[in-house]
């Protein structure tokens, strides 16, 4: 569908105007969650872009590489030279994706269990992963040269995954400005329309720029900025027809408030065109709760949310994109972090950045596939799931807020996590250590107890003996478990 950025307005006002949902809270609030994304429980992040070519620092090295002040400027100097001579736009031709495989990607990912996908279709650099009237600097007319995002899309359609996408082009507004402040290639006019407005003014200079975009109130963007994100946001909508969207920071800003309500509403009647049960993940205070899901960036809760939640992290530790000497956390950890926040009512949304090639680390394989194995067995008490009537119980918990789960929490064998489906309670050991457990929160109270039939182990652990008293229920199995990953165990409810 071509047409122009004035034309495009028009649409999504008369899509509005046509169809259910308007561009207001309360006709949007009680959205319901999809059913497939609450009973999915866990899905794949991809960070790809131009940003892996130099594989330094991490995503925000196009920020930094023009920041006299930073040591990715001094890297960028030493490496590719000055930025007024090589800018970053200068990488997009080493960005050329010759091993890219979305069957392979999707494949790997299915076999992780994973059951949704969702590519970062542009990134806060500006450089868009899809097909797009709207953007020139695009990966199907330039690096790859290739529909990125419409070829994951395909290979989820082949394998039964479902497809997602995000969008980060908000911050685009400020994000290369530290280039204004030096010569450089961004204040040439004929970029302009790939490192954007680079709008710099001292509230969103340097590191300033954090303070700023967390505070509501602070510098807007233009509403020419406003009605062009828009625009390009809808074009995602309607020519890849995600089952989520997914924003980054900044839509939070008070000025995007009524163009978010655009967006919902358009995507949403779009939802009700197509016959899709959709949603849209934000962070912080950017919607309403019962509008859209509210995602917690590298973090989680610390209690069972009365409405469903999403986590998103990485399998990177210091970067969401490819970098030489990205750090790794253990497949351990991201099963617990994903027992956990599934039995807080959540969703585990997990991070891979692949190299500029289109190839995925050896390391994030070898995490991603250590995952699928533990959730072949144990997998059952992870989809369709829900809260039981406490999350879990022992000592260890998260700490609330964002960017809290880079370390590895230290659970014992006294930390259980809880999940409930169909009549059944899967009990989760965070820490097996021997052949016995006891579940304290099925002590006999002596009063108002919960009646259990049989117990079993899931895996190739045999449960021996069983016993309930004061104390908990008692739970012998034939051999200690051989893993360092959490057990889990089947109790029937009668």
């Amino acid at each position: 569908m071509a047409c122009k950025a004035s034309e495009y307005l028009k649409l999504i006002d008369e899509t509005i105007a046509n169809g259910r949902y308007k561009a207001d809270w309360s006709s949007l609030s009680g959205h319901k969650i999809p059913d497939w994304y609450y009973h999915a429980k866990f899905g794949i992040f991809i960070h790809w872009g131009i940003y892996s070519v130099p594989a330094y620092a991490c995503e925000w090295y196009p920020r930094w590489m023009y920041n006299p002040t930073s040591h990715e400027y001094e890297f960028h100097k030493k490496n590719f030279g000055d930025p007024k001579t090589f800018g970053y736009k200068d990488f997009i031709p080493m960005f050329k994706g010759e091993n890219f495989n979305a069957e392979e990607w999707v494949e790997l990912f299915k076999r992780a269990g994973a059951r949704y996908i969702m590519p970062v279709l542009e990134h806060h650099d500006g450089f868009a992963m899809y097909d797009t009237e709207f953007n020139r600097w695009n990966a199907a007319e330039m690096g790859p040269r290739k529909d990125i995002a419409g070829e994951i899309k395909r290979a989820c359609e082949e394998k039964g995954l479902v497809f997602c996408a995000s969008s980060h082009r908000a911050e685009h507004y400020f994000f290369m400005n530290m280039g204004r402040s030096i010569d450089s290639d961004v204040n040439d006019e004929e970029y302009r329309d790939f490192y954007g407005p680079a709008f710099l003014c001292p509230e969103l200079s340097d590191v300033k720029v954090f303070d700023t975009i967390a505070d509501t109130f602070s510098v807007p963007p233009t509403k020419e900025w406003m009605e062009d994100w828009l625009v390009r946001t809808c074009e995602i909508v309607d020519r890849y027809r995600p089952s989520i969207l997914y924003f980054d920071t900044w839509i939070h800003n008070a000025a995007f408030k009524p163009y978010l309500k655009k967006l919902c509403a358009y995507y949403y009647d779009r939802a009700d065109e197509w016959g899709k049960e959709v949603t849209i993940n934000y962070k912080h205070e950017s919607f309403p709760p019962d509008v859209a899901t509210f995602d917690v960036e590298r973090g989680a809760l610390t209690g069972i949310s009365p409405l469903p939640w999403q986590t998103d992290t990485a399998i990177g530790k210091k970067s969401w994109g490819y970098i030489s000497d990205n750090e790794f956390k253990p497949a351990r950890q991201i099963i617990c972090d994903l027992i956990d926040i599934v039995s807080k009512n959540g969703m585990l949304l997990l991070n891979v950045g692949p190299k500029p090639d289109g190839s995925i680390t050896d390391e994030e394989t070898e995490v991603l596939e250590e995952i699928g194995n533990w959730m072949k067995v144990n997998g059952e008490g992870i989809y369709g799931t829900k809260p039981w009537k406490q999350f879990g119980e022992g000592k260890t918990n998260n700490e609330a807020g964002s960017f809290k789960d880079n370390d590895e929490k230290e659970f014992t064998p006294d930390d259980f996590r809880f999940t409930y489906k169909d009549g059944f309670l899967y009990a989760f050991c965070m820490k097996p250590q021997s052949k016995e457990f006891l579940i304290r929160s099925l002590k006999i109270k002596g009063s108002y107890d919960l009646v259990l039939g049989y117990v079993e182990a899931l895996g190739d652990l045999t449960v021996t003996a069983i016993s309930r008293d004061e104390n908990g229920l008692k739970i012998v199995i034939d051999k200690a478990p051989a893993t360092d990953k959490p057990v889990c165990f089947k109790i029937s409810c009668l």
